[in-house]
């Protein structure tokens, strides 16, 4: 077995047959709860990994990947009608410098 350690794609984990602990039985729960949530959680609790999960499930660009991706899963099983059925914009910022530009320049004036 194989443990998905620092693995926050949820696509790759799936088809590198990683471990997952499937909680994709909350997805109609997380539909159900109103349009804006905020998970919090300390940092490596899978956030991360969540989401990606989510934009799999969403994303009508992975709409012929869903059995291959889900079908073993609980959700996979019992869908919802809302899957793959949005247009997923992916935006990563974890290579974004929280302090700014480090050479001193402000606004594009030196």
């Amino acid at each position: 077995m194989k443990f998905p350690y620092g693995i926050s794609n949820f696509d790759t984990l799936i088809r590198q047959q990683y471990f997952y602990v499937d909680r994709t039985d909350k997805i109609p729960l997380l539909e159900d709860a109103g349009q804006h949530s905020l998970f919090l959680r300390p940092r490596r609790f899978g956030k991360s990994l969540l989401l990606s999960m989510l934009e799999n499930y969403y994303d009508v660009a992975k709409a012929s990947q869903f059995d291959s991706l889900f079908g073993h899963l609980a959700i996979g099983k019992n869908p919802t009608p809302k899957h793959n059925q949005y247009f997923v914009m992916k935006w990563d910022f974890s290579m974004v410098k929280a302090g700014g530009e480090s050479s001193g320049h402000r606004n594009g004036i030196t």
